[in-house]
């Protein structure tokens, strides 16, 4: 009896023990690896880590640094990443006509009526001199755009449309962000299509200044959320997840940026994230700085990234047949406001 005894005990705590055990499994959260390029538009990743809205949907996310967007493609294509960003851009296009599977599902950086983050900035020399006073006078300059075949490009297209040129009409040549401030100051170029906080670092230095404001491409869609392959097909649910809080924190940072300034409710939170994840250390900077858009319910502009495919196509950097629809699904977000509902502005 006292053998028997022991056995059901020890059955007891082997049963107790497994089911621990897959309780602790099943209450694992899952893995999400995204990919970052110390920009400030990354910003909502970390308000989605820092407000627990990852931890919220059963989320661990890692951070894996790039030094640009569109070295996120492959490694999202092949599943060594989750969730990635990127640009409007031929590149992004000429990967899903390869047969990458890779797919825009949220905005992450937009230009909305006020936040104009990405504008059109001349020498100050020349815009003092009466040199160049509006988008008529970019004939013959060199400008910088970020390409090649990026949205700068095609945002430096519509400005050289709207002064009656071309975009042959400009000596245009293609050079990172950080770069072109150190050209504009040693006046190896005239202008460039730049983004913050470095045009507001060349304006507030003397440098340069704003050519464009948001008037000149409204709601254009720079910056875009990406997922992979696997997160998509193999992982439903966990995109769907991941989508809902970071919905969730574009909707902290609109309240942060209200009406294109970091002075809206919670910004002083936001500015020291900001600060903390980029490295940026001149608190007055934000004071001058236009902040990226990104929408509340996460919604991309199609308008805008069929006209810059449109420019893409015309400059022959499309090398395949593609449409926007083929790198577009919105219904992760659609989705997520659905279970969220529509925003509403902190008070």
């Amino acid at each position: 009896m006292q053998m028997l005894d022991r056995c059901f005990a020890l059955g007891a705590l082997l049963i107790a023990t497994c089911l621990t055990t897959t309780n602790a499994d099943a209450q694992q959260p899952d893995v999400v690896k995204i990919g970052v390029n110390n920009v400030i538009s990354d910003i909502v990743f970390y308000i989605a880590q820092e407000r627990g809205f990852f931890s919220e949907q059963k989320l661990k996310v890692e951070m894996i640094p790039f030094d640009s967007g569109p070295r996120m493609i492959a490694p999202l294509g092949v599943g060594q990443i989750d969730v990635g960003a990127g640009a409007s851009s031929a590149g992004l296009y000429n990967a899903v006509a390869r047969g990458i599977d890779v797919k825009i599902v949220a905005d992450k950086g937009s230009t909305p009526r006020g936040y104009d983050y990405m504008p059109l900035i001349v020498r100050k020399d020349l815009a003092d001199s009466g040199k160049v006073k509006s988008f008529a006078d970019l004939k013959g300059l060199k400008i910088a755009a970020a390409g090649p075949g990026s949205a700068t490009n095609s945002k430096l297209n519509v400005a050289l449309r709207k002064g009656g040129l071309t975009y042959k009409d400009s000596h245009n040549v293609n050079m990172s962000y950080p770069q072109q401030v150190a050209a504009l100051t040693s006046k190896a170029i005239d202008a460039s299509i730049t983004t913050e906080p470095l045009a507001s670092q060349a304006i507030n230095g003397g440098i340069a200044v704003r050519l464009s404001d948001d008037t000149l491409y409204p709601g254009q869609q720079v910056a875009v959320l990406l997922y992979g392959s696997d997160l998509i097909n193999k992982r439903h649910d966990v995109a769907e997840r991941f989508m809902i809080a970071y919905v969730k924190a574009s909707r902290v940072y609109n309240d942060a940026t209200r009406g294109g300034h970091f002075d809206g409710p919670g910004a002083d939170a936001v500015v020291e994230l900001i600060m903390k994840t980029t490295g940026l250390k001149d608190r007055n900077l934000f004071k001058s700085m236009i902040p990226n858009g990104i929408s509340p319910d996460g919604a991309v502009n199609k308008e805008s990234l069929a006209e810059d495919l449109r420019f893409f196509i015309a400059e022959g950097l499309i090398e395949k047949p593609v449409k926007v629809d083929d790198v577009l699904d919105m219904s992760f977000v659609d989705n997520a406001v659905k279970k969220l509902g529509p925003y509403q502005q902190a008070r």
